[in-house]
């Protein structure tokens, strides 16, 4: 076995609306030490790991995580460290399956990490305890899967197609232009501002921002463009390039070319390989 190892599974039909991707993690190490891009909020069962875990935030706050934890969107990369080994199965949170699963504003847990037993009671717990009785990344895929189609369906009602519009908008332009939203969704500025708060936890700007950085860091990553080539897609000089990868990726456009982390090697190929099966906003970023 690698010593780290990534695997994504897509979702099933009924779930794409909530969940952009499950994943199964293993680290067979003493510690896991890494940093992570800024993403969707993310819903993580840790089966099996050392006693200590954080994150350290954009903003600088560092906080211990239990081992079934919520992430809320993320508008700047985070360490993430653990004590090893880990066994670990999650999800990334379509904005739609924010609302269903939690009811509350995607603004309120920018940033910041929360026990998703307080938040989703025993039946997270139950799920956990059933990943770590079986074998196979599919069997606790599955189970994780279950999991959220009995939480969706008790939860509050969502706003899909309204996600689905933003996602539209995020995907269709290397600088996403906020006038463009507005016209299409029929909407005031004040009131799509609101709404995108509510589910992705971030106005329409800094979502523009945030994707233009994750898809110019896949690009580069891969070998699919030039530096050249990015800086004609909404950024004003190589020193805007600079400062925004850093922010939303932490690193820099070279150490992505010629360093990237074991991490974000893993997310960018594995992401790739899923073109066509997912939304562009998923496996372009």
């Amino acid at each position: 076995m690698n010593v780290v190892q990534l695997d994504y599974r897509v979702p099933p039909d009924d779930l794409r609306p909530y969940v952009t991707l499950f994943y199964d993690f293993r680290a067979d190490l003493a510690v896991f030490d890494d940093v992570e891009r800024a993403d969707h909020a993310q819903l993580r069962l840790r089966l099996r790991s050392g006693p200590e875990a954080s994150y350290e935030f954009a903003d600088g706050r560092c906080q211990s995580s239990p081992m079934l934890h919520v992430i809320g969107p993320t508008t700047g990369a985070i360490r993430t460290r653990a004590d090893g080994p880990i066994e670990l199965v999650g999800m990334g949170l379509q904005p739609a399956g924010w609302h269903a699963l939690f009811g509350i504003e995607a603004s309120a847990m920018i940033d910041r990490a929360a026990d998703a037993c307080d938040l989703l009671g025993d039946g997270v717990t139950d799920a956990a305890a059933a990943m770590r009785a079986v074998d196979g990344i599919d069997a606790r895929i599955d189970i994780a899967a279950d999991f959220v189609r009995r939480a969706v369906a008790s939860g509050a009602r969502c706003s899909i197609e309204f996600a689905a519009r933003i996602d539209a908008w995020l995907a269709g332009s290397a600088s996403p232009d906020v006038a463009e939203l507005v016209a299409m969704t029929g909407l005031s500025r004040r009131q799509v501002e609101r709404r995108c708060n509510a589910l992705y936890g971030a106005p329409p700007k800094v979502l523009a921002r945030k994707y233009r950085a994750l898809r110019a860091a896949s690009a580069l990553a891969s070998g699919s463009a030039s530096l050249d080539e990015l800086l004609a897609e909404g950024f004003y000089d190589q020193s805007h390039l600079i400062r925004e990868l850093k922010r939303f990726i932490g690193m820099t456009p070279r150490q992505l070319r010629e360093r990237p982390t074991l991490l974000a090697q893993l997310t960018i190929r594995q992401r790739h390989a899923l073109h066509g099966l997912v939304h562009p906003i998923i496996s372009d970023t």
